[in-house]
């Protein structure tokens, strides 16, 4: 039972993204690629000194015109570039960077996949146990020698958030190298050991939902995709629905046991505001649809297709609605 070629390799190639973008979020401060150092009040860019042309002003190097200028260039220009860039992209395909790039997402996919085999549950909230298979294809009971592998892990990453987080505000060689020999500033230890805190129990406890409500970048990912009606979105072969009563699922459906933000995939776009296009739902949908012989009922559309289902999709919400 195990899903198409297609799904199989979209699924590989996620991973590869997420593991690429999760090096590189670990690595920008020490490389300098990204990092705004405050003991010495400067942006580092690539490897490079970003100045803004307000030092050489204040020396009398450059005429306020000229700061003017290097400040709309090298300050404001460049933010608008990547701000247009990302929104254009969530305008078209929605959350793509929080399924297949978010170093948060990855932690929370993986933190995920250990509660399941604790508890048999993807979040502490979830009401009902979404059922596992083993390497074998047997359902797989919950083990609860598990639970400690879950909370280290969760404290592993937040340490990790927590001291990565300080090197992007000071030197990483330095802080480093304070914690290795033990010699760390009491304004270090502070932010590191309540970060690590902070950040623990948001991985045990609210991971889902700081992704859903409290992530200000998937927010207004959600926001501009909502708007677009030819923004990508999952959509559901309705007309085939008595299908999914024999999805090859003990509890509940392959697409709902799939989804790592506990939604349900085959629900209007507006009940999909947290989606992060991880594609999960259809490989949960081709691996049960083919060990049956049978096509996936979940797919992407773009476009006017788009359009054509979330138009069709309302029609169905409103007869639904109509008394009978």
């Amino acid at each position: 039972m195990a899903p198409s070629r297609a799904t199989d390799r979209l699924q590989v190639h996620r991973r590869r993204w997420q593991v690429g973008f999760f090096a590189l979020f670990l690595l920008a401060p020490a490389l300098n690629l990204f990092r705004f150092d405050l003991t010495e009040t400067q942006l580092w860019v690539l490897g490079m000194r970003w100045s803004l042309g307000i030092d050489a002003l204040m020396h009398g190097q450059i005429t306020p015109t000229q700061a003017g200028i290097s400040l709309a260039l090298r300050g404001l220009l460049p933010i608008v570039v990547v701000v247009a860039v990302f929104l254009t992209v969530a305008w078209r395909y929605g959350r793509l960077y929080c399924g297949w790039l978010c170093p948060h997402f990855s932690a929370v996919e993986l933190l995920n996949r250990v509660l399941h085999r604790a508890v048999g549950k993807f979040s502490l909230w979830d009401k009902h146990r979404v059922p596992r298979r083993n390497a074998q294809g047997q359902l797989a009971q919950p083990q609860a020698a598990w639970w400690p592998v879950f909370v280290a892990l969760s404290a592993l990453l937040g340490f990790l958030w927590a001291i990565t987080l300080l090197t992007y505000l000071l030197p990483p060689d330095r802080v480093w190298s304070h914690l290795w020999h033990g010699t760390l500033t009491d304004g270090e230890a502070r932010f590191i050991w309540i970060g690590t805190g902070v950040f623990t129990a948001e991985f045990v406890l609210a991971r889902h939902l700081f992704c859903r409500f409290g992530c200000a970048v998937g927010l207004f990912q959600s926001l501009v995709w909502m708007a677009n009606p030819k923004g990508m979105v999952v959509a559901f072969a309705r007309e085939r629905a008595r299908e999914c009563k024999t999805c090859d699922v003990p509890v509940g459906s392959a697409c709902d046991n799939a989804c790592p933000m506990r939604l349900h995939p085959r629900n209007i776009k507006r009940m999909m505001f947290s989606c992060v296009q991880c594609g999960q739902c259809l490989s949960g949908c081709d691996t049960s649809q083919s060990a049956q012989q049978r096509t996936p009922v979940l797919q992407w559309q773009i476009g006017l297709d788009a359009v054509r289902e979330t138009l069709r999709q309302k029609k169905l919400e409103q007869l639904d609605k109509e008394p009978r």
